[in-house]
C-alpha cells in the first residue's frame, strides 16, 4: 500500500472514530433525557407489562431508547446516507457491550421489547438481530431466559401473516438456531412439540429444523429417525407449493447431514444409526417424490424435488435391494425431459444412477434401455430450447452417460446408432457419429476391442454420405481411432476415404462460386479436419501403402489449392524418411542405391522452388519444402545432392529466424535465386537447365497473375535462359514467350520484361535479335493484334517493347551498351512512344525507358566525353508530359518519373543553361508542390505522392547545382515563396522541405565564398520566419531548420559573434516547436526572434520587417501573429537604433495595416507603432497626421491603442495640441531631426479628428488636461471664424479625391464636437445641459454668434468646472498676448474678468493692461471684447475698481466719443455702467459730467441697444450723485425729462423698462414729494398711469415753474418728427397735457400756426394711432387758441 493510500486510511479511520465518539455522546444526552420523559409520563403500552425492577426498569428505558434510535435512522438512512448507518450501528454496539455487563437484564429488557403490542416490524428485526449477537456473545445465558426466548421466537416463527411476516419469522428462526448452540435441549424440545404426525406444521418449523441439523450434525442424530418419519406423515397433507418447496429442502440439508454423520461416524458419541437404516426411511420418500411431487405442474416444487433427489439418491444407490427399485423409477425421471424443467438437472441424477450400475456391475431392465437411448440421443441430436440454460453442460453430462451406457451395453447401443444413421437427417448421423468417436475416445478403461469394431461397423455404413459435417465426422473417428492406439482398424478404408476426402475438398475450393460463401466456409472446415486427419496418420501409422504415398506426391505436383501443401510436404518427409529407412535395409540387402519413386525431376524442382518463393504461406510451407527437397536430393539430381546439403540448412535457418511478418521478399528471393544458380553451375555442360527452363516455362500457366509466385517464376525463367548453351533454342522460348504473354495485364508484362533482362545479361544479341523479329512479325500481319486468348492493344505492346528495350539496356554488360544505346535501344525508344496514342500506360513506359537507359549509361565508367545524342529530344517530350498532367491530382506516377528522368538526363552532357534549369524548376515545382496529400487509408497514392517529392528533391538539387550564387538562390527562394505563403498547408509544408533541402545544399556547397547581397538576408528570414508557428508541425520544424541555416550562413559570411549558447537556444526552440499549444509556440517563436535580431543591421531590419508586412494575411491568422511577433521583437531590441529608418517602417507598416483583418495582428502591429512612438514621437506623430481623410479605420485603431496608454496618451494629446498652438505662435528653427518632424506642416482638421478620438476613447482621465484641450480648441474655433481660417480644401484630401470634405468633416463642427464630449467625459452632465439649454454650441457655430457663445461657454466653465479656473486664466493670457488677431479675441472673449479668479491668482493686472490695449485695437470685435472685460472687471474684482478707475473711466469714455460703431458704443456704456456702480461721486470726478452729457446724447439714437445703455448708465450716474454734483445732475435730469417721460413708451420693451427706472432715479432732482408719490416704482408703467403721472408733472410745474412748462413742450414738440411711432404718438399725448395746463401768458407765446401744422402733417400718418393721437392733440391746441382768443379782451380791457 502506497504512502497516500495508508494516508487516506488513518484519515478515515481518524474521522471515524471521532464521529463514532461524538455519536456516543449524543447518544447518551438523548437516553438521559429519554429517561427522564419516560420517568415523568411513563409509556401507556407497558402498562400490562410484568413490574421490574427499579434498575431493570432504567435498563428497558435505556434499551428502548436506543431502539427507538435505531427505527429513526434506518427510516432516514434511504436518503441520508452513511451517516446514519453509523448512527444505528453504534446504537445496536451500545447494547451489545451493555449486555457483557449484565447479559440477562439486558436480554429481559429486550425480550420485553418484544412484547410490546403493535411493534413494527424493522424493530422485531432489530431486537433480534441485537439478540443473535449477544447470543454468540455470551454463550450461556439464564435459563429462565432462553425459555422465554425461544417461546416468543417460536410463535414469531409461526405466525405467517404478510410479506413482513416472512422477514420476522426468518430472523425468528435464525435467533433459535442461534440459541440451539448453547441450549439445543430446549430449542429442539420447542420445535418438536409443534411437530406431531399426520399434522401439518408450519413451514418456517420445518425450515428451522433443517438449519439445526446442518448446524448441530451429532447432536440432531438421535433426532432424525423421529423426524423424518414424521416428516414423511406431512407428506400427503402439504398442498401448497410454498410447504413443499420447504419439505425438499430440508429433506436435501438432511440427507447431506446424514451424508456427513456417516463419513464422521468415529467422532458420534450419540447411539450410531447404520446407512441401511437410513435407505430403508428415505426411500418411502423418494418414491412418494418422484410418483407424486414430481408430477407436480409447478415448475419451482419440480426443481426442488429434483434437487433433493441427488442426495437421497447417494444413500439408496448404495444398497442392492433398494437400487433396483430406484430402477424402475427411471421412466418417471426420462418422462420429465419432456417438460419445461431444464434438462441438466434431470441428466445429472440420471448419469448417478447409470455410472452407479456400471459401478457395482448391476445391469438396468433391458426393457429400459432403448428408452434411455433415445431420450439421451434425442437431447444430443436437436436443439436445445431456448429456455435452457445449461445446454453445454447437459451435452457433457449426456456424453458420459452414454460412455456408461457404452460399457454396460456395448451391443445394444451400436445397434441403436445403427438404427439412427440409417435416417438421413444430418444432424442426427452427425449427433451419433460424435456420440461414437467420445465412445472411442474414452479413458481408462480402454473400450474393448468388440466394441471399437462394432463402432466401426457403424461408420462404414455412413462413408457414401458427401454432407460436409458427416465428412467431418466421420474424419474426427478416423484421427481419434489413429490416436488411441486403434490405427489396425483403418488401414484400407480409412486411408481411401482420407486421400479421397483430401482430393475432393481441394477440387471444391479452387472451384468454389461466389454466391456459395457458407458452403466454401464448410469447405475449408473439411480440408482442415482432413490435413489434420493426414498429419495424425502419417506421424502415428506404420507400413504406409506405396499408393499413398504417390497419390500425396501427385496431390503436391497438381493442386492448385495451396493452403495445403505444408501439411502434405510434412506427412511426405515422414513417409519418405521411412521409406527410405526401408531402401536402406534393402540397400544392405541387395547393394542399390538411396532413390525413391518420382516424376521428372526438373518438373518437382520447378515446382518446388516457385512455391517456395512464398515460404510462410499455408502454415509455413517454405521449411517443409526444404526438408522435403533435402531428403529427395539424391532422386532429385545426385550432382546438387552435396551442395545442397549445404545450403538448404542455411535457408531453413533463415526462414526459422524470421516470420512472415519480418522477412524480407526480395533477401529471400535472391537467396533461392543464388541457390538456383549454384545449382545450375553443378549441371554445367549438359541440357539439364535448358530442360528446367522448358518445365519453368510450362508452370506459367499454373499460376495466377499477380502472384509471388509467378514473379519469381520470371525470374527464375531468365535465369536460367541465360544460362543455356543453345542460342537457337534460346530464341525459340523467348519468342514463344513473347507471342504468349498478355500485354495488357502489368504483372505478366513487367514479369516478361525481366526475364528478357536477365536473358539480356549472357544473351543481349540473341535478346536484340529476338525483339526485333518479334516487330516485325506483329507489324507485317495484322491479324497477329487480333488473338482469340487474350487481344492485344497496340499501345500496350508499344509500351512494353520500350520497357523491353530499356530493360536490356539496364541489364547489359557496360562495354557492350555504348554500341547499342544510340541505336537501336534509344532510337526506338523514341519512334516507339512518338508512333503511339500517349496513354498514361506510355507515358509510364517511356520515362521508365528513358530512367533505365540514362541511369544505365552514367553507370558506365570513363564517360566524361560521351554526348548523349538524344537528350534535347528527350527533354522536349518529357516537360510536355508534365505540363499535360494535372496540377491538383495524383493519379499516376507519371509526373514523378517525368521529374526523375529530367534529373538523370540533367547529369549527361551537354548541359542545360541557365534559363532552361529555371523554366524546369518552375514546371517541377508547380507539378509536384500544388498536389494535395493523400488520405492514411489510401496507401497507393501516399506512395506515388512521397515519390513525387523525393524526385522534385533530386530534379531541384541536379539543377542547381548548376547557379551555386545569390542570384541562383534567390530566384530559387522567388520560385517557392508563393508556395511557402500558401494557404493550404500541404503546400507549404512541400515547400519549405524543399526550401530546406535547397538551401543546406547551398550552404553546404557555397558557404563563405560568394556573400549575399544587402537586404537579401532580412527578406529571405522575414520570408521564413513567421512560419515557425505555423499549424502544420513539420511545417514549424522545416522552418526551424531552413532559419538554421540561414543564421549560420549569415554568421560566416559577416564573421559575428555565434556561440554555443545561441545554439542551444535554437535546439530548446525547436523542441518547444513539437507541440501543438499556440500560446508555447509563440513564446518559441519569440525566442528564435531574439536570438537572431542581434545578427542583423539597420538595413537588414529594415528588409524583414518589410518582407513581414508583405506577407501578412497571405495565409492563416497564427501566420500573421508570428509576423508581427518578430516585428515587435525586432522594433523593441533595436528600435532606438532605427531613428533614421523609423519613416521607412512606419510606412510600410501603415500601408499593409488597412488589409489586416484579424483585430489581433492588427492590435500587434499598432503596438510596433506605438513603440515607435515611444522612442521617436515627433517623426511617428507627424507621418500619423499626414495620412488622408476620412481617417481610415487602421488610423483610427492606431489612435484608439494610444488612447489605451494613458500616461502615453496624454504625451500624444500634448504633442497633439502644440501641433494646433503652434499656428498662434512665433515659428522657430529647428535645431534637432525631432524638431524638423514637429515643425513639419500638419493638416489641422486631421489633428482635431485625432484630438476628438482620444478624448472619446479616454474617459475619464483627462481632468488635468482640461483647461488646456479647451484652450486649443477655442484658438482652433476662432481661427477657423477668422479670415486665414477660409482655406481651401485640405492637402491630404486633395492628394486622394476630387472636390470638397464631406460636411461632418469640417474644423468648427469637430472642434464643438470635441468640446461637448471633453464636457461629457468630465461627468459634467449638469454643464452640458446648461450648455445646452443655452444653445451655446449653436452660438458656436455660427460666426456672427461666435464670441457670444464663447464668452458664454467661459462663463459657465467657471462657474460648474471647479478647480481649473487657474489654469484656463493663465491660458487666456498667454492667448490675449499672441499676435494671431483671432487668437486675442478669442482669449479677451473668454477673458475671466467677471470671475474673481484673475484676482486670486493675482492676474489681474497683466489682465488689465492687455485689455487696455485691446480697446485701442482698430478691430471692432477685440475693443467690444476688451471694453466688457473692463467692465466685468468691476463684477469679479470690485475692490480694484476704483485702483484702475481712471484707466476703466477713460477707455469707456473713448468708446462714447468719436465715429464709433454702435456696439463698441454700446459695450463702453455697460462698462461704464457696471464701474459706477463700485464708485462714488468723488471717485469719478471731472468724468462725471462728460459721461451724462455723452449718455444723453444717445437716448433718441435709432439703436434700441444704445437707449437701452443709455437709460441704465443715466440710472447708475442718478445713484452716483453726491452733494458737489447734484446741482449740476438737477439740471442734467431737467434736461432728460422729456425723452425719458416719452421713452417710457419705447416700443423697446427693454428700453422702455430701463428708461421708467431711471425716471425713478431721477424723480428726485425734482424736490417734489407729491411726484415721488404719483410714480409707481414698478418698472412698467401703462399708459394711463404714466399719463396721470404727466398730468400730475404738468401741474406741479404751472404751479411752480410755468417757465419749465413751457420749454417741456417746445421740446416736447420736436418728437412728433421721431422716427419712432410710438415716441410719436407719445410726444402728442405729452403736447397735449402741456397745453392743456399751461397758463394763459404762456399760451400767448406759442406759435398756433405752425403748432397746427405740425400737428396736421401727422393727419397723414401710417400708423392710425399717430392720426389718432394727432387728432385729439389738435382739438386740445385748437381749445387753447379759443382760450386765448377769449383771454385778448378781458387783458386788453
Amino acid at each position: 500500500m502506497c504512502i497516500k493510500q495508508r494516508t487516506e486510511l488513518f484519515l478515515v479511520v481518524c474521522f471515524c472514530s471521532i464521529q463514532e465518539r461524538i455519536l456516543k455522546k449524543e447518544f447518551e444526552e438523548e437516553m438521559a433525557e429519554a429517561a427522564i420523559e419516560s420517568s415523568e409520563d411513563p409509556s401507556e403500552e407497558t402498562e400490562e407489562l410484568e413490574p421490574l425492577e427499579p434498575e431493570d426498569n432504567g435498563t428497558f428505558q435505556q434499551v428502548s431508547n436506543l431502539l427507538n434510535i435505531m427505527d429513526g435512522e434506518s427510516v432516514k438512512t434511504d436518503t441520508a446516507g452513511a451517516g446514519l448507518d453509523m448512527r444505528k450501528m453504534l446504537a445496536s454496539v451500545i447494547i451489545t457491550e451493555k449486555a457483557t455487563t449484565e447479559p440477562s437484564v439486558v436480554m429481559n429488557a429486550l425480550i420485553r421489547c418484544l412484547q410490546v403490542p403493535e411493534i413494527s416490524t424493522q424493530r422485531k428485526i432489530n431486537i433480534y438481530s441485537i439478540l443473535q449477537e449477544i447470543i454468540q456473545q455470551e454463550g450461556e445465558l439464564e435459563e429462565r431466559c432462553v425459555q422465554r426466548l425461544v417461546a416468543i421466537a417460536s410463535r414469531e416463527m409461526r405466525d405467517i401473516l404478510e410479506m413482513e411476516g416472512y422477514l420476522r419469522a426468518e430472523v425468528a428462526s435464525d435467533t433459535l438456531v442461534a440459541l440451539s448452540r448453547n441450549h439445543f435441549s430446549l430449542v429442539m424440545y420447542e420445535l418438536q412439540h409443534h411437530l406431531k404426525p399426520l399434522s401439518l406444521t408450519d413451514e418456517f418449523v420445518i425450515l428451522t429444523l433443517a438449519k439445526l441439523a446442518n448446524g448441530n450434525v451429532f447432536e440432531f442424530m438421535p433426532y432424525m429417525g423421529i423426524t423424518l418419519a414424521t416428516v414423511f406423515t406431512m407428506l400427503r397433507l402439504a398442498n401448497e407449493a410454498k410447504m413443499r418447496q420447504a419439505i425438499c429442502s430440508a429433506m436435501e440439508t438432511f440427507c447431506e447431514t446424514v451424508q456427513f454423520y456417516l463419513r464422521h461416524l468415529e467422532d458420534s458419541v450419540y447411539p450410531v444409526m447404520t446407512e441401511e437404516q437410513f435407505a430403508m426411511k428415505l426411500f418411502p420418500m423418494y418414491r412418494y417424490f418422484v410418483t407424486v411431487w414430481l408430477r407436480n405442474h409447478n415448475l419451482e416444487v419440480k426443481l426442488g424435488v429434483i434437487k433433493s433427489l441427488k442426495p437421497m439418491l447417494s444413500l439408496l444407490l448404495p444398497n442392492d435391494d433398494l437400487r433396483e427399485q430406484v430402477y424402475d423409477y427411471i421412466p418417471l425421471l426420462l418422462a420429465e425431459y419432456q417438460g419445461s424443467l431444464e434438462a441438466l438437472f434431470i441428466t445429472q441424477v440420471l448419469r448417478q444412477i447409470l455410472e452407479m450400475s456400471v459401478t457395482t456391475n448391476t445391469p438396468i431392465p433391458p426393457m429400459q434401455l432403448h428408452t434411455i437411448f433415445t431420450e439421451l440421443h434425442v437431447q444430443v441430436c436437436s436443439r436445445a430450447p431456448t429456455q435452457q440454460q445449461y445446454s453445454s453442460q447437459n451435452l457433457t453430462e449426456i456424453v458420459h452417460c452414454f460412455i456408461a451406457l457404452a460399457r454396460s451395453y456395448p451391443k445394444e447401443l451400436m445397434k441403436f446408432f445403427l438404427s439412427q444413421m440409417e435416417m438421413s437427417k444430418e444432424a442426427i448421423r452427425v449427433g451419433t457419429l460424435n456420440l461414437i468417436r467420445a465412445v472411442v475416445s474414452a479413458d481408462e478403461p480402454r473400450m474393448s476391442i468388440r466394441t471399437i469394431y462394432l463402432a466401426t461397423r457403424v461408420v462404414k455404413n455412413t462413408l457414401s454420405d458427401t454432407r460436409s459435417k458427416v465428412r467431418m465426422a466421420i474424419l474426427r473417428i478416423i484421427s481419434q481411432l489413429a490416436l488411441s492406439g486403434f490405427q489396425d482398424r483403418i488401414k484400407g478404408w480409412g486411408l481411401k476415404y482420407v486421400s479421397v476426402q483430401l482430393t475432393l475438398s481441394t477440387y471444391k475450393l479452387t472451384n468454389h462460386r461466389e454466391s456459395c460463401y457458407q458452403r466454401d466456409l464448410e469447405e475449408k472446415m473439411v480440408h482442415k479436419v482432413t490435413m489434420d486427419t493426414v498429419r495424425v496418420i502419417t506421424s502415428s501409422v506404420s507400413g504406409m501403402t506405396n499408393e499413398f504415398w504417390v497419390r500425396l506426391l501427385c496431390y503436391i505436383m497438381e493442386t492448385d489449392y495451396t493452403e495445403a501443401l505444408t501439411p502434405i510436404c510434412i506427412s511426405l518427409t515422414n513417409l519418405a524418411e521411412r521409406q527410405l529407412h526401408t531402401k536402406d535395409v534393402e540397400a544392405n540387402a541387395t547393394g542399390k542405391g538411396r532413390h525413391v519413386d518420382l516424376p521428372a525431376p526438373q518438373k518437382l524442382l520447378a515446382r518446388l522452388l516457385v512455391l517456395m518463393s512464398s515460404p510462410y504461406k499455408g502454415e509455413g510451407r517454405g521449411i517443409a519444402m526444404l526438408n522435403l527437397l533435402r531428403t529427395l536430393s539424391q532422386s532429385i539430381a545426385p550432382s546438387m545432392a552435396d551442395m545442397w546439403e549445404l545450403e538448404i540448412p542455411l535457408l531453413v535457418k533463415y526462414l526459422e529466424e524470421h516470420t512472415e511478418f519480418t522477412w524480407n521478399q526480395k533477401t529471400w528471393e535472391d537467396k533461392l535465386i543464388q541457390f538456383l544458380r549454384n545449382s545450375l553451375k553443378k549441371t554445367r555442360g549438359s541440357n539439364w537447365s535448358l530442360r528446367l527452363s522448358k518445365e519453368l516455362n510450362n508452370q506459367i500457366e499454373s499460376f495466377d497473375s499477380p502472384s509471388l509466385e509467378k514473379g519469381f517464376l520470371y525470374r527464375a525463367l531468365g535465369l536460367t535462359l541465360a544460362m543455356g548453351l543453345e542460342a537457337d533454342k534460346v530464341e525459340v522460348l523467348l519468342l514463344e514467350l513473347l507471342y504468349r504473354t498478355d500485354y495488357s495485364n502489368d504483372f505478366d508484362r513487367e514479369g516478361v520484361i525481366l526475364c528478357f533482362g536477365l536473358c539480356a545479361r549472357g544473351q543481349v544479341k540473341t535478346v536484340l535479335n529476338v525483339l526485333h523479329d518479334f516487330e516485325e512479325r506483329i507489324q507485317e500481319s495484322e491479324q497477329s493484334w487480333q488473338r482469340k486468348d487474350h487481344p492485344w492493344r497496340r499501345e500496350t505492346v508499344k509500351g512494353a517493347l520500350m520497357v523491353l528495350y530499356s530493360c536490356v539496356a539496364s541489364y547489359c554488360h557496360p562495354q557492350m551498351l555504348l554500341s547499342y544505346v544510340d541505336n537501336p535501344i534509344t532510337t526506338k525508344i523514341i519512334h516507339h512512344y512518338s508512333s503511339s496514342c500517349q496513354d498514361v500506360c506510355l507515358k509510364i513506359a517511356f520515362m521508365k525507358s528513358v530512367v533505365q537507359v540514362t541511369g544505365a549509361v552514367r553507370n558506365i565508367k570513363d564517360l566524361e566525353d560521351f554526348p548523349f545524342a538524344h537528350k534535347a529530344t528527350l527533354t522536349g517530350i518529357i516537360m510536355a508530359i508534365i505540363k499535360a498532367e494535372p496540377p491538383d491530382s495524383l493519379v499516376s506516377p507519371v509526373r514523378t518519373m517525368a521529374m526523375d528522368a529530367l534529373s538523370y538526363l540533367s547529369k549527361l552532357r551537354p548541359y542545360y543553361s541557365t534559363e532552361e534549369n529555371s523554366e524546369l524548376m518552375d514546371i517541377g515545382i508547380h507539378s509536384v508542390i500544388s498536389l494535395q496529400p493523400p488520405g492514411e487509408n489510401n496507401e497507393s497514392i501516399k506512395t506515388l505522392y512521397v515519390n513525387a517529392l523525393h524526385a522534385l528533391e533530386q530534379l531541384m538539387e541536379g539543377l542547381m547545382q548548376r547557379q551555386l550564387d545569390p542570384k541562383g538562390l534567390q530566384e530559387m527562394v522567388h520560385l517557392l515563396e508563393k508556395w511557402i505563403l500558401s494557404e493550404r498547408e500541404w503546400e507549404r509544408e512541400k515547400a519549405m522541405n524543399l526550401h530546406l533541402h535547397l538551401m543546406q545544399i547551398y550552404v553546404q556547397s557555397v558557404g563563405v565564398c560568394i556573400p549575399l547581397k544587402l537586404g537579401q538576408f532580412g527578406s529571405l528570414v522575414g520570408l521564413i520566419a513567421p512560419c515557425t508557428c505555423d499549424s502544420h508541425r513539420r511545417t514549424r520544424l522545416a522552418s526551424m531548420d531552413v532559419l538554421s541555416s540561414l543564421l549560420d550562413l549569415h554568421a560566416s559570411q559577416t564573421c559575428s559573434s555565434w556561440g554555443a549558447s545561441k545554439e542551444l537556444e535554437l535546439e530548446k526552440c525547436k523542441e518547444d516547436l513539437q507541440g501543438s499549444d499556440t500560446e508555447k509556440l509563440v513564446s518559441a517563436s519569440s525566442r528564435i526572434a531574439k536570438v537572431a535580431c542581434l545578427q542583423f543591421n539597420c538595413d537588414e531590419v529594415v528588409a524583414l520587417i518589410q518582407k513581414l508586412c508583405e506577407n501578412i494575411g497571405a495565409m492563416d491568422l497564427q501566420h500573421d501573429k508570428a509576423s508581427v511577433t518578430w516585428i515587435g521583437i525586432f522594433l523593441q531590441m533595436r528600435v532606438k537604433e532605427l531613428e533614421d529608418k523609423v519613416a521607412e517602417i512606419l510606412g510600410a507598416i501603415l500601408v499593409h495595416l488597412p488589409v489586416v483583418d484579424q483585430p489581433e495582428v492588427r492590435r500587434l502591429l499598432i503596438e510596433g507603432i506605438l513603440l515607435l512612438a515611444h522612442h521617436h514621437q515627433e517623426t511617428v506623430l507627424t507621418s500619423l497626421l499626414r495620412q488622408p481623410l476620412p481617417m481610415e479605420s487602421h488610423l483610427t485603431e492606431v489612435w484608439l491603442a494610444v488612447a489605451e496608454n494613458v500616461p502615453f496618451a496624454r504625451t500624444m494629446l500634448h504633442g497633439l495640441m502644440g501641433r494646433l498652438q503652434s499656428r498662434f505662435t512665433p515659428r522657430v528653427n529647428a535645431t534637432s531631426k525631432a524638431d524638423i518632424w514637429r515643425l513639419a506642416a500638419v493638416d489641422p482638421l486631421m489633428t482635431l479628428c485625432t484630438i476628438h478620438l482620444l478624448i472619446e476613447k479616454m474617459d475619464d482621465k483627462l481632468p488635468d488636461l482640461f483647461p488646456e484641450l479647451v484652450y486649443t480648441l477655442l484658438l482652433q474655433l476662432s481661427s477657423s471664424q477668422g479670415p486665414e481660417a477660409v482655406s481651401p480644401v485640405l492637402k491630404t484630401w486633395r492628394l486622394v479625391h476630387k472636390g470638397t470634405l464631406p460636411e461632418e468633416i469640417n474644423p468648427q463642427r469637430v472642434a464643438i464636437k470635441s468640446m461637448q464630449l471633453l464636457f461629457r467625459r468630465l461627468r459634467g452632465d449638469l454643464l452640458l445641459y446648461i450648455l445646452e439649454e443655452q444653445d451655446v454650441w449653436t452660438l458656436l457655430e455660427s460666426s456672427s454668434t461666435f464670441l457670444q457663445g464663447v464668452s458664454l461657454l467661459a462663463r459657465l466653465c467657471l462657474r460648474n468646472a471647479e478647480g481649473y479656473q487657474q489654469r484656463l486664466s493663465e491660458l487666456v493670457l498667454r492667448g490675449m498676448a499672441s499676435e494671431v488677431l483671432s487668437c486675442r479675441i478669442s482669449s479677451t472673449a473668454v477673458c475671466f474678468m467677471r470671475d474673481p479668479i484673475l484676482y486670486r491668482e493675482k492676474l489681474l493686472k497683466p489682465a488689465v493692461l492687455m485689455l487696455e490695449k485691446g480697446v485701442d485695437q482698430e478691430d471692432e470685435a477685440l475693443r467690444v471684447l476688451s471694453l466688457r472685460a473692463l467692465g466685468n472687471m468691476a463684477l469679479g474684482a470690485p475692490r480694484k475698481v476704483r485702483q484702475y478707475r481712471k484707466l476703466l473711466l477713460e477707455k469707456c469714455l473713448c468708446s462714447l466719443r468719436g465715429p464709433v460703431s454702435p456696439s463698441v458704443t454700446s459695450e463702453g456704456m455697460e462698462a461704464l455702467a457696471k464701474v459706477l456702480a463700485e464708485l462714488r461721486e468723488g471717485d469719478v470726478g471731472s468724468a462725471f459730467d462728460a459721461i451724462s452729457e455723452r449718455c444723453r446724447t444717445f437716448f433718441d439714437n435709432e439703436s434700441e441697444l444704445l437707449r437701452l445703455k443709455a437709460f441704465v448708465l443715466f440710472g447708475k450716474l442718478a445713484k452716483v450723485v453726491g452733494i458737489s454734483k447734484k446741482h449740476f445732475f438737477k439740471e442734467e435730469v431737467k434736461k432728460a425729462w422729456v425723452p425719458l417721460m416719452l421713452h417710457c413708451q419705447d416700443p423697446c420693451s427693454d428700453a422702455a423698462q430701463a428708461c421708467v427706472a431711471t425716471m425713478f432715479q431721477c424723480v428726485q432732482f425734482w424736490g417734489w414729494k407729491a411726484l415721488e408719490g404719483s410714480l409707481d416704482q414698478s418698472n412698467a408703467i401703462e399708459a394711463k398711469e404714466m399719463t396721470v403721472f404727466q398730468i400730475t408733472l404738468c401741474s406741479m410745474l404751472t404751479q411752480k415753474k410755468p417757465a419749465v412748462l413751457y420749454r417741456f413742450l417746445l421740446e416736447t414738440m420736436t418728437y412728433v418728427r421721431s422716427n419712432l411711432s410710438r415716441i410719436r404718438i407719445a410726444a402728442c399725448n405729452l403736447a397735449g397735457i402741456i397745453m392743456n395746463h399751461m397758463t394763459a401768458h404762456y399760451l400767448k407765446k406759442l406759435d398756433f400756426p405752425s403748432l397746427r401744422n405740425s400737428l396736421q402733417e401727422l393727419q397723414l400718418d401710417s400708423d392710425p394711432g399717430v392720426w389718432k393721437a394727432a387728432l385729439e392733440t389738435l382739438k386740445i391746441l385748437d381749445s387753447c387758441s379759443q382760450h386765448r382768443l377769449l383771454a385778448s379782451p378781458k387783458g386788453t380791457s
